[in-house]
């Protein structure tokens, strides 16, 4: 048993013998009455303490009818007078009291509280003690464990995933010196395979590196204090970084909206962030296209959009496409050189400043990515949120 479990049942079993003072109704038990009983103060104590408990804890009679049901079990909504409103919680009473204590994960459905499904984590207790023969009642200590089983998941996939990624540029290298060792007396061959192992190299450290930068980014080290940052600045420097993989595959940069937007953040992340949607972009842009980048002030937020001409994401994938190594085509992965973790990290970058991005795309017309920071304190501007003219863009690369 639990400390916190051994704790709720010592302050029930406190309370039962005058659970008519305590609940102001009566109860009764089969056999002989209690020859021991908590005084009035001990039971107002205890169930005072039942009651600021953070676990929901609920004591069932034998008749399963509500003995005691703190605040938390019925802000849950698992409680309707004297009654348990979930089958499995009375099923899990009924097992308790055929064979002793259970433990069992219990999901509640979204409509009880109106806070969406909850999964808790429920250890049941058959009371009895010297003041309490059998069979005597059954206490519940429920405790919501839907973000620790997200969070169990989430860590799970993540391994996994990482586990695939990692294991195919190391893979490769392996295969590649292999394939150079044994392609020694043809310059021409390793040359080629020397040319492949740098890219896989490349990739490997690449991934290395985000995995580093999103670790941080989910709470792995403090944010660093926020600061003015010029959103003109993140900008230039965003497509600088790309400006080398846009040429290579023929497209250009255009730069437009408004200039001299400040918002409060930290620089260099709103650069990654910037760099991972102009990349996201060129990746999956072909031909002479053009990509566009724009800012603009617009409820208290600068909006910095990035819109391209690429192959679109289809509706079902628009929301996914944040998830760690989420890929909409698994196919494209290696052409792509893209390691899955570039736009996770800018949902991360987003939210740890206060602000969003979003996605509009349409399969063959391409996709606008628009990343959300709050104005710094008196920043310009614009109230009416008017779109840029298409003449204000100048052509970055």
């Amino acid at each position: 048993m639990s400390p916190l479990v051994a704790l709720v049942v010592g302050l029930v079993l406190g309370g039962v013998a005058t659970a008519t003072v305590i609940l102001g109704r009566r109860r009764s038990f089969d056999g002989p009455a209690p020859t021991e009983a908590v005084g009035p103060p001990e039971a107002a104590f205890a169930r005072r303490l039942l009651d600021l408990m953070d676990p929901a804890v609920v004591l069932v009679d034998v008749d399963d009818a509500i003995l005691l049901a703190n605040p938390s079990a019925r802000a849950l909504g698992i409680v309707r007078g004297s009654r348990l409103l979930v089958p499995e919680l009375l099923a899990l009473v009924q097992a308790v009291r055929s064979g002793g204590s259970r433990r069992a994960d219990v999901r509640l459905p979204g409509d009880l509280a109106g806070a969406g499904p909850r999964l808790m984590g429920v250890h049941g207790v058959r009371l009895h003690s010297g003041t309490v023969p059998l069979p005597g009642p059954v206490a519940l200590v429920l405790q919501d464990i839907t973000e620790t089983r997200r969070t169990e998941a989430v860590r799970r996939d993540f391994v996994a995933n990482v586990g695939h990624e990692l294991k195919t540029p190391v893979g490769a290298l392996a295969l590649l010196a292999e394939a150079i060792e044994q392609a020694a007396d043809d310059p021409e061959a390793v040359q080629r395979f020397a040319g492949r192992i740098a890219r896989e190299s490349d990739r490997l450290g690449r991934l290395v590196r985000e995995l580093i930068d999103l670790s941080r980014l989910q709470g792995g080290e403090p944010l660093p204090e926020l600061v003015p940052v010029e959103v003109d600045d993140v900008i230039a420097e965003a497509v600088d970084r790309t400006r080398t993989a846009a040429r290579a595959k023929d497209l250009q940069i255009a730069v437009g909206g408004h200039a001299g937007l400040v918002v409060r953040g930290v620089e260099s992340q709103l650069v990654t962030a910037v760099t991972n949607l102009l990349a996201n972009a060129v990746a999956y842009s072909e031909g002479a296209n053009r990509i566009a980048v724009a800012a603009r002030a617009r409820s208290g937020f600068a909006e910095i959009a990035v819109t391209d001409s690429g192959v679109g994401i289809p509706r079902k994938d628009r929301q996914r496409v944040f998830e760690r190594f989420y890929r909409v085509d698994q196919s494209r992965a290696t052409s792509t050189g893209g390691t899955g973790l570039g736009l996770a990290i800018v949902k991360h970058v987003a939210s740890n400043h206060g602000g969003s991005v979003t996605v509009w795309s349409e399969e063959g017309l391409g996709s606008t990515f628009t990343l959300r920071i709050p104005l710094s304190s008196g920043a310009t501007s614009d109230p009416h949120g008017e779109p840029v003219a298409a003449d204000s863009s100048k052509e970055a690369s």
